[in-house]
């Protein structure tokens, strides 16, 4: 009984991980108004080690087309329009000498139906991974019958595994028609 609910808990805290994924990518994809998050991933060449742009700099969101990054050390203001151009994310950054900002241009309607596109393979990774911890969980649960576990709590194992997926599902769909709405919105 207890190495049924350490399976059920541990496929739980996986298809968690699933959608905690899902939100930090669907973060990056920007929605025609600038947010910081759509930097993140981005390693500037600090002292010749990669780090992390919020680690060399203070990223911020003065207006919604326009993100500003002020280094800690000048310096490094051409590197991080250097890596910022690396990271082809589809804007030019402008360094002034103090600070590198960045206008968010408009999406056009290509554009946006693309990121659409994108925004729906996201979540259709999501849900594939939420099936494989469904899977993975459901095999364990028929290993165990064969070795001692009760089919009649097996089964209801697997009914409480296939709710949880049914529901990590919805929680996919909610987040991707947030997001494509928000896309979609002029």
């Amino acid at each position: 009984m207890i190495e049924v609910k350490k399976i059920v808990d541990e496929a739980n805290a996986n298809m968690q991980k699933a959608i905690s994924h899902l939100e930090a990518e669907l973060a990056k994809i920007r929605a025609g108004r600038a947010n910081p998050s759509m930097l993140e991933g981005i390693h500037v060449d600090y002292y010749g080690t990669k780090t992390p742009l919020n680690q060399v700099a203070n990223v911020t969101t003065p207006d919604p087309k326009t993100i500003v990054i002020q280094a800690w050390d000048k310096g490094t203001l051409p590197l991080i329009e250097k890596a910022i151009m690396a990271a082809n994310l589809g804007f030019t950054p402008v360094n002034d000498g103090n600070v590198v900002r960045i206008n968010m241009p408009a999406l056009t309607e290509e554009r946006r139906k693309e990121l659409v596109k994108r925004t729906k393979t996201e979540g259709e990774n999501a849900k594939i991974s939420v099936r494989n911890f469904r899977r993975d969980a459901n095999e364990k649960i028929k290993k165990d019958i064969k070795e001692h576990l009760p089919e009649d709590v097996a089964k209801d194992a697997e009914h409480k595994i296939q709710q949880m997926t049914d529901n990590y599902i919805q929680v996919i769909d909610k987040h991707l028609g947030v997001k494509e709405k928000e896309i979609m919105t002029v």
